[in-house]
C-alpha cells in the first residue's frame, strides 16, 4: 500500500475516487449516501469536495499494488484561523474489496502523519450511530465529544445519531 497525500488530481484519478465512493456508499458505507447510488448522483458532491484539497483541504489516498485507489480520506479545514490547529477528517473509505485487511487503520495513520506534517495538533470526526464504526476510531485513540441525537435520516422512522470524536496528535 502507497498512501499519497494531494495527489494530481487527474480525471482519471477522480473517477477512480468517485467509484470508490460509489461501491462504497452501495456496500453500507456511511459516507454521506444511502443506497442504492450510481457514479453520477455522487459526481457533483464529489468534485466540490476534490476542488478544495490542495490548499486547505487535503486529500490522502492508499493506492494497492497495481495502482488503484484502494481507500482514501480528506483532511478538512475547520474554516478559521482560530481553529488552524486542527482539521477534520471526512470521508473515510476503503473499497469493499480491500475492506477486512487493515487499510483502513494504516488510512487513519497516513492521516496522522499527513496532520501532523502540517503542524495539526487533532483531528476531528463524525460517525453515523448504529453502525458500530465509533469502536473503530477509540481504537485509534478518538475519544467521543459528543453526540446530537437523531441528527441523521436515513429514511423515515430511521434516524441515527451523529457522535462527534476527537484525537490529539
Amino acid at each position: 500500500m502507497r498512501f499519497v497525500t494531494d495527489p494530481e488530481l487527474t480525471p482519471e484519478l477522480i473517477d477512480e475516487l468517485v467509484d470508490c465512493w460509489t461501491d462504497v456508499s452501495n456496500a453500507g458505507g456511511s459516507v454521506g449516501f444511502v443506497p442504492p447510488v450510481t457514479a453520477d448522483d455522487i459526481r457533483a458532491t464529489a468534485e466540490a469536495a476534490f476542488a478544495r484539497c490542495g490548499d486547505d483541504d487535503h486529500l490522502v489516498a492508499g493506492f494497492d499494488a497495481e495502482g488503484r485507489v484502494a481507500c482514501w480520506l480528506i483532511l478538512g479545514d475547520a474554516g478559521s484561523w482560530l481553529r488552524a490547529h486542527w482539521r477534520w477528517v471526512l470521508r473515510v473509505m476503503v473499497h469493499p474489496k480491500h475492506q477486512g485487511r487493515g487499510y483502513g487503520s494504516r488510512l487513519m495513520g497516513a492521516a496522522d502523519a499527513a496532520a501532523r506534517a502540517l503542524g495539526v495538533e487533532a483531528l476531528h470526526l463524525t460517525v453515523r450511530g448504529g453502525t458500530g464504526t465509533e469502536r473503530f476510531y477509540a481504537g485509534l485513540g478518538y475519544v467521543e465529544a459528543g453526540r446530537i441525537p437523531k441528527a441523521i435520516r436515513l429514511a423515515p422512522g430511521d434516524d441515527r445519531d451523529e457522535i462527534y470524536m476527537v484525537k490529539s496528535l
